[in-house]
């Protein structure tokens, strides 16, 4: 990819969004994040000099919006689109499963990622070698126990991903997802302490079984999820398009437990 793309990440100022932003503004690229959390949009621009931002939810329309006229003003138009945003949402049987988590997860992960979107692909239009690239799961191309809303918003991401790569791929826009499996840091964290107490177990117990689902016996780091948000976004990778690609030591499944 060419020097100063301009890069729009959503959930881009902290995990594996804000590696990515890094990345990209280490090879001169121009960079432009949201995210919900005004302190951490303000960490990071403080930090990473050259780099503009956004404060919204893209669970709210006119959080987006806000996006756009903010992303118009600094920029003026946009090479690559990272779909990052997204929430854990809740842990539990689906009998069980809290109705208000399961809307907040779907709101922000799909919806999120559809009205994202929806406002780029004009721009995208435009330039002249647009890429989108969403940040799927694992969970995407397996069951996940007691973890449906966040399954069925991933699994759902793929499916965007395909449909947009078949739409938008006659106007040389490339689509792809990246499906990694558990990425250190909180939020990993707190999914396994939350499914220790739901199991009965201890969170040693748990995360011992969530590094068995892997055949290399591993989480990944935001980094090396970076590292394939990168290679996709540049010239290397352009004649791939429609494709789920994982960064996860190779899932063997999600329910391998031994209970």
């Amino acid at each position: 990819m060419s020097n100063h793309a301009v890069i729009l990440i959503s959930g881009g100022a902290s995990g594996i969004g804000g590696c990515a932003a890094r990345r990209f503004l280490d090879q001169g690229d121009k960079v432009h994040i949201c995210d919900v959390s005004a302190e951490r949009v303000s960490t990071f621009l403080e930090s990473n000099p050259g780099a503009t931002g956004t404060v919204a939810d893209v669970g709210k329309r006119s959080d987006v919006d806000k996006v756009f006229e903010d992303l118009a003003e600094h920029h003026g138009r946009l090479d690559v689109l990272v779909n990052n945003a997204g929430i854990a949402g809740p842990s539990a049987p689906v009998d069980e499963q809290d109705e208000d988590g399961w809307d907040q997860c779907i709101q922000i992960n799909l919806s999120g990622t559809f009205y994202v979107t929806r406002r780029a692909v004009p721009l995208l239009r435009d330039s002249a070698n647009g890429r989108i690239i969403n940040i799927s799961s694992t969970a995407a191309l397996h069951g996940y126990p007691l973890r449906s809303a966040y399954a069925a918003s991933k699994w759902a991401m793929i499916g965007l991903m395909k449909t947009w790569a078949m739409e938008l791929g006659p106007e040389g826009i490339r689509v792809n997802a990246v499906c990694p499996t558990s990425v250190s840091g909180p939020r990993i964290d707190g999914v396994i302490e939350r499914e220790a107490e739901q199991r009965g177990m201890s969170v040693e117990q748990v995360h011992d079984v969530y590094l068995r689902q892997t055949s290399m016996r591993t989480f990944v780091t935001p980094d090396e999820v970076a590292d394939t948000v990168l290679f996709l976004a540049s010239d290397a990778a352009r004649k791939i398009s429609g494709q789920s690609i994982c960064v996860d030591g190779h899932t063997e499944g999600l329910s391998n437990w031994l209970d």
